[in-house]
């Protein structure tokens, strides 16, 4: 077939509509409907977390505000049934004026900003130790630092309680043939017990945070740093724990949220330490409230607390934000 005869059979193609045109585009409606179903697409992916948090977590919120603004009123001889009446911050008032229950708060804080950096401390310390290269036993000492914190709170606390015990315990038994007598259950070793119990309970946890992120840093950096002259503890102060920061700051934020909500290891050692207060922390104070059945200044009271850890949590990340900046 001559190239004439082709040319002259594909114009014909063409005149007749054999050739597939281009196609066209959508209507508009339709275009307009697949846009916005694509729009509501992610909505109906978050909406199972965001009914969850809002049925476990906001509303608890909400009606925790609510009953805080009302008290129980008893008239006549207080033989009739209470009636709920608005109180406004009336029950604000009264908690803030609780001697004990900020002395709780104030406690709970100061245990914080010694306990806290220590564990903080050790964790990264240990990290690092389990990051280098001659460290022996690695995966020994990971699940042994770790273990602490798979044992149960509670009984945790019980195994502490029993080293606490005057009587019983082995360590004040130690220190007193070298001359020390301590009573860890005094209202003045308080403290400094129940922080060892958290230092102890907690920093495996933190150490292994820290240690996924240590393990996240480039190779190549560290490499380069060794190359330069930058070895051992100079390594992990200019290199490694900057390369960390995230999960120093997440970490810390954590503790600072654990801490306010202390609750466990107190309420344990009162079976050795009768000296210790009811309203010894915040969540006692509250639960002391919910065991009068006073529930509104008990819902106060888990307000406030939850004010001073957002106070806390929120100011340590906008100073740790301006450090970076400044940096």
């Amino acid at each position: 077939m001559s190239p004439s005869s082709v040319a002259t059979r594909a114009r014909s193609k063409e005149r007749t509509g054999d050739t597939p045109s281009p196609s066209r585009p959508e209507a508009g409606p339709a275009r307009r409907s697949r846009t916005d179903g694509r729009r509501w697409a992610p909505l109906g992916f978050l909406a199972p977390f965001g009914t969850l948090f809002a049925v476990t977590f906001v509303a608890p919120i909400c009606y925790a505000l609510y009953e805080s603004l009302y008290k129980l009123h008893r008239s006549g001889l207080g033989l009739a049934p209470p009636s709920e009446v608005f109180a406004g911050l009336s029950n604000y008032t009264d908690a803030l004026t609780d001697h004990a229950f900020t002395a709780s708060i104030v406690r709970v804080v100061l245990i914080g900003l010694v306990q806290v950096p220590l564990m903080l401390g050790l964790a990264l310390v240990l990290a690092l130790m389990l990051d280098a290269r001659r460290t022996p036993f690695k995966r020994f000492f990971r699940l042994g630092f770790f273990l602490p914190y798979a044992v149960p709170g509670v009984i945790g606390g019980l195994m502490w309680s029993f080293l606490y015990q005057p009587d019983v315990s082995p360590v004040a038994a130690a220190l007193a043939r070298i001359g020390l007598h301590v009573d860890f259950t005094s209202d003045g070793m308080l403290p400094w017990s129940v922080g060892n119990m958290l230092t102890w309970g907690w920093t495996g946890y933190n150490m292994i945070v820290i240690h996924s992120a240590l393990k996240a840093v480039p190779a190549e950096l560290t490499e380069a740093a060794e190359l330069d002259g930058c070895t051992g503890w100079r390594l992990a102060w200019h290199i490694k724990i900057p390369m960390v920061r995230p999960a120093l700051v997440m970490t810390t934020v954590f503790s600072i949220i654990g801490m306010a909500q202390l609750y466990n290891e107190p309420v344990v050692m009162k079976a050795v330490a009768p000296n210790l207060a009811s309203d010894w922390t915040p969540i006692m104070a509250a639960q002391n409230e919910v065991a009068a059945n006073n529930y509104h200044a008990a819902a106060t009271r888990s307000v406030i607390l939850a004010l001073v850890i957002f106070a806390l949590s929120f100011g340590f990340m906008r100073f740790v934000n301006k450090r970076g900046g400044a940096q």
